[in-house]
Order: C-alpha cells, then sequence, then structure tokens
C-alpha cells in the first residue's frame, strides 16, 4: 500500500533504477545525515537508513490521498518499479484467465520452477494495494521469488479493484481463484494436495478471509497460509496506528482513503470477511506464517493475529522485521535488508509446504 513515492529522475527506463540504487549505496551515515541528520528511531525501532532517506524524499511529494484512484496506481507502479528487483530468470511464467464471478474473467499470472516429473505444492497469491491500486506486477518479483527458492508453483490473482468495484468483489474473486486451483493444480504442474494462500497487506486480509471461510462452508482448506503484513482490522485502532502514523510509504491517512473506496459503508468493517480478526472463532484454521514490518501502522494488527491464532490453537511461525517498512516486499532491488526479509520468508515457506 504505498503512499508517498519520490518522483523518479527525468530518464527513462533502467537508468532510473540505476541511479536510485547508487543513491542508495552511499554509506549509511550519508544518508542518514541527508534525512534529517539523525537515525530514525519509533518505539525502540530504527528505521533502515535507505528507507529513512526514501521516507525524507517522499515528504516532498504529494500523498495518494490527493489523486484519483487512477493517478494513484500509476504514481505508486512507477515508484515501486524503481524500488523492486528483476524477477528470477530461472522460473517459467504464464499468463491466462480463468471464470471469475458473475460471468467474468480474472487474469492469473503463473511462476513455475523447473522440477521435471514432478508436481509441486502451490501457493495462491493476492497482490497489496488497499483494494484500490496495485496489480499483477506489484509482486512479480516476489512471486517469481517464492517459486524460485521455496520450489512451488504461484498463481498469483489480478483481482477486481476499488472504488469501481466495491466489497464484496474483491472476496468473491479471491475466492473463485482459491477453488478454481484447487481444481485444476494438476493440469499446472501443481500438486492439489497442498495448496496454500498468501498475500501481503490487503492480499494478506484477502488470504485469511479465505482460510476462515472455506473453514465455514465445510470444504478442504488451504494447507498453509501465508500473510505478510496483513491488514485484518480495517477499524484498528492500535497503537501503531498512531505511532507509525506518519510513516513510509503508508499512512494512516492513505489507509482511511483505502476505506473509503473499498467498502460500502463503514459498518462493513466490522465484517469478518473485511476484517479477519474480528471472526468471533479463529479455532480450526490451517498453520500460519505471518510477517510484519516495524515501522508500519499494520505491525500491532498483524502481530496480535499471529497471538490470536496460537491462542485458538493454530500453528504460527511470526517474525517482525523491526528495522523495515511496508511495502518491503516491491523493495528488493534497492534495499538490502528488504532482499535478505523475502530470502527468509522463502525459506520458511518452502520448509512448510516444500
Amino acid at each position: 500500500m504505498p503512499l508517498r513515492l519520490a518522483a523518479p529522475p527525468r530518464i527513462f527506463g533502467r537508468m532510473r533504477k540505476v541511479l536510485v540504487r547508487t543513491v542508495l549505496s552511499m554509506p549509511s551515515r550519508w544518508l542518514v545525515a541527508l534525512s534529517g541528520g539523525r537515525p530514525l528511531v519509533i518505539d525502540g525501532r530504527t528505521l533502515d537508513p535507505r528507507l529513512q532517506f526514501l521516507a525524507a524524499q517522499a515528504r516532498r511529494q504529494p500523498s495518494l490521498t490527493s489523486l484519483t484512484p487512477p493517478a494513484a496506481r500509476q504514481a505508486a507502479a512507477q515508484g515501486l518499479a524503481l524500488l523492486d528487483a528483476d524477477p528470477d530468470p530461472h522460473i517459467e511464467t504464464g499468463e491466462f484467465t480463468i471464470p471469475g464471478p458473475a460471468g467474468k474473467s480474472l487474469r492469473v499470472r503463473s511462476y513455475k520452477p523447473r522440477l521435471p516429473n514432478r508436481f509441486v505444492p502451490v501457493l495462491v497469491y493476492f497482490h497489496m494495494g488497499g483494494f484500490v491500486i496495485g496489480d499483477l506486477e506489484t509482486c512479480h518479483v516476489l512471486c517469481s521469488t517464492f517459486a524460485a527458492r521455496a520450489g512451488c508453483l504461484v498463481l498469483s490473482i489480478d483481482y477486481r479493484l476499488a472504488p469501481e468495484d466495491k466489497f464484496p468483489a474483491q472476496n468473491e474473486d479471491a475466492l473463485a481463484a482459491f477453488r478454481w486451483a484447487r481444481e485444476n493444480a494438476r493440469q499446472l504442474g501443481g500438486n492439489p494436495s497442498v495448496i496454500a494462500v498468501g498475500g501481503d497487506s490487503a492480499g494478506g486480509g484477502l488470504a485469511a478471509m479465505i482460510a476462515q471461510e472455506l473453514r465455514r462452508t465445510g470444504e478442504k482448506p488451504p494447507a498453509l497460509q501465508l500473510l505478510i503484513y496483513p491488514a485484518v482490522d480495517w477499524l484498528s485502532e492500535a497503537p501503531s496506528m498512531k505511532l507509525f502514523g506518519n510513516a513510509y510509504p503508508l499512512t494512516t491517512e492513505v489507509m482511511n482513503w483505502f476505506r473509503g473506496h473499498y467498502l460500502n459503508t463503514p459498518e462493513e468493517g466490522l465484517d469478518p470477511r473485511v476484517s479477519p480478526a474480528r471472526a468471533e472463532d479463529l479455532t480450526g484454521l490451517p498453520p500460519a506464517l505471518i510477517y510484519t514490518a516495524g515501522h508500519d501502522p499494520l505491525v500491532d494488527q498483524g502481530r496480535d493475529y499471529a497471538e490470536a491464532l496460537k491462542v485458538a490453537g493454530t500453528q504460527v511461525l511470526y517474525r517482525c522485521y523491526d528495522h523495515l517498512t511496508h511495502a518491503f516486499t516491491a523493495m528488493s532491488g534497492a534495499i538490502p535488508a528488504a532482499k535478505t526479509a523475502i530470502h527468509e520468508i522463502a525459506e520458511d515457506l518452502r520448509r512448510a509446504i516444500g
């Protein structure tokens, strides 16, 4: 859910990425000096100097909340493209459509490791973006990394966005995509007995919702739920919503902007399909890998959901990357610590379902 992203230099293509990476490769003390003179520490967590520098530059730019949703999508895509790495070259990718709700089609991008004569585990993945921005490109590098390092088939889903399509359109798309994957995994080279669900931010909320909804309907549950800085409580008043309310690249202000576009009424935020953390019963859910970023308004709700799942008897692995921010999964080309975190998550995923 990127908020403010520094305007790219007035040059084109890969040269812009090279320039950004060159600047961010300066010594940490220089980046801190250019970003206020001292390290940014909130609640005992020190922000990565590169992210501190990006945050300082981004404060000079208009917020996403001042843009129309189409313009916000373009701005966020351009900004994150400067920070992300290149996709893994050893992965087979494909793109196709699958049947969606109400006769609509959903775009899907597949990522498959080159493992001959073997059916591999499957991860159905949903991108971040507050249900307003984001697309298949948002998590393109991340999904290729998961496929390569975890040895699984990844299916990235391009679900409908708000405000053109409000709740429950996103939920309907997500459930339809997961059920399609369950029925068609084998023909794609996936193991239909091991199908996990995952996502980051809003996509993480969709993944948590799927796990709960399939339990409610009595269907076979996902093998695993992978939740990266998940948005699981859209009415959260946890301390981190204020402590990190002006964080980069996500703020509380933009979360409210997302919510206004996504929901028909604020009261829908009480619905567990919107806010899975508000479900009355969390028992009987599949194992979970849950990750948060320290400098993120959503850090408390991700941590609290992990704890609630543990109390309900679910097996949970939880990690918080204290020095990183929201959206670090799309920053592995410019932030070494983000790349390290992504590789660790991929290794956790490999051990969990590989």
